[in-house]
């Protein structure tokens, strides 16, 4: 069996001190991932748990053979995790930072790689780069002591991790994979293969990643009284991890529960702040509550109901202006007043550019094409809105993609039509996003 190298890495794009947003997963894909592979050494990312220390990620840091830490944000997280590989082992670990970085600490004689990044955020010479890092851990093989702490206090006791613990570490790892894989399989089978993995499966004591990418499949397959059940079985610490409420407030409201979601969504605001994701999904509890009223015909309740949407919608879009999802929902819902928000015509320019700058960025993504081609609608482009569904349907992953997409464009035509416009083209992109959504694997219609 190949030696396991740790990642530590943050994911997704993340900002440093000089507000420059830096690519992370790419800087993982186009160097890192090669140069352990090229190593001959098997890479486990530590997977993203929102911030939560639980004993998977101790053995990762503490038994893997080889780790790769990587300082460039230098977060307090980020050290402490460092500070406890330096602890428990006196070499082999290899430390990396782009060369723009202002590190509290001189980390250079620690074996530390600066690599190189664009004005982007992306890598700029990923080969030479993953290079040098494949170099750092093929001369790991030859050890010599680089943790300060051994290095510095000589009569420091070198720890002997028993043979039998790493032995279970490495079955743990190998089992994990086999799991999500099997998990993957279920997605494709419905609700019952997913709840059969389940039941087999010890959530409280679990690997956290294992019951995210639970909660997750359950979502996939719409099983929304299972996210509610899974929660309650989860480890308390990963129940009350932000991910795992926004999850339960999602599925509280799918299952026709909206004051239980709300309060679960307005809790964590009122912990953490707002944000683009919780304020997104709590949009959506207020937006289902707009069209029950509408549809119930008590005109003043809906539209009560509609303003806080727009408005949750907006403030979640001016936490993160990067993040088009909250704001193209604030600017379809405008369309929904009468008379059309206002607003709209000046957060419609700053929605889109957002989604362009996006897509300028990064490898295509459903919800970026989605996006766009919704602008466009409201823009009443119809050349524009026609390319813009060809891009979206080609990145089409879950049957709910293009269901939500058809949902929100229903309700421009609806109203519009209300208002005497020639609608038509807009129930033919909406006929093609069903016909997307029938195509899609039948994973089941959940609980």
């Amino acid at each position: 069996m190949k030696p396991f190298c740790f990642v530590l890495l943050p994911f997704g794009k993340k900002r440093d001190e000089n507000s420059r947003e830096i690519d992370f997963d790419r800087i993982y894909d186009e160097i890192i991932e090669p140069a352990v592979t090229g190593a001959e050494c098997e890479p486990i990312r530590e997977e993203a748990a929102d911030g939560i220390i639980r004993k998977p990620m101790f053995e990762r840091l503490m038994l893997c053979d080889y780790a790769v830490v990587d300082l460039t944000t230098a977060n307090a997280d980020a050290l402490y995790k460092l500070g406890i590989r330096h602890g428990m082992r006196p070499y082999s670990t290899v430390l990396m930072f782009t060369q723009s970085a202002r590190l509290p600490l001189d980390f250079a004689p620690l074996h530390g790689l600066p690599y190189r990044l664009d004005m982007r955020g992306v890598p700029e010479r990923p080969a030479e780069d993953s290079y040098a890092l494949a170099e750092c851990l093929n001369a790991c093989r030859n050890p010599s002591e680089h943790s300060p702490l051994f290095r510095l206090v000589c009569d420091w006791p070198r720890r002997d991790v028993a043979r039998l613990k790493t032995d279970e570490f490495r079955e743990l790892v190998e089992y994990s994979p086999r799991l999500k894989d099997q998990l993957a399989g279920a997605r494709l089978a419905g609700p019952d293969a997913v709840r059969a993995i389940e039941r087999e499966l010890d959530v409280a004591g679990a690997d956290p990643a294992v019951v995210i990418d639970l909660l997750l499949s359950y979502r996939a397959v719409k099983d929304w009284e299972s996210i509610v059940g899974l929660v309650e079985r989860m480890s308390p610490v990963l129940a009350r991890s932000v991910m795992v409420r926004e999850q339960l407030g999602l599925a509280l409201n799918r299952l026709k529960r909206p004051e239980a979601a709300e309060a679960t969504l307005r809790a964590l605001i009122d912990e953490h702040g707002t944000s683009s994701e919780t304020n997104g999904l709590l949009g959506r509890v207020y937006k289902d509550n707009w069209e029950q009223a509408a549809k119930a015909r008590r005109p003043i309740e809906a539209r009560n109901w509609l303003r806080k949407a727009v408005d949750t919608y907006l403030a979640g879009y001016r936490a993160d202006i990067r993040d088009a999802y909250p704001g193209i929902n604030a600017v379809t819902l405008m369309e929904m007043d009468d008379p059309v928000d206002p607003r709209q015509t000046e957060l419609l320019p700053v929605v889109q550019f957002a989604v362009r700058n996006r897509l300028a960025s990064k490898m295509q993504d459903y919800w970026d094409r989605a996006t766009l081609l919704e602008l466009n609608v409201l823009a009443d482009d119809r050349q524009a809105a026609e390319q813009a569904l060809a891009d979206a349907l080609a990145t089409v992953r879950e049957a709910w993609e293009p269901e939500t997409t058809a949902r929100n464009l229903r309700l421009i035509r609806e109203v519009r039509s209300s208002r005497g416009r020639d609608v038509r083209w807009i129930g033919e992109i909406e006929a093609e996003l069903e016909r997307a959504r029938n195509a899609v694997p039948h994973r089941g219609d959940g609980a």
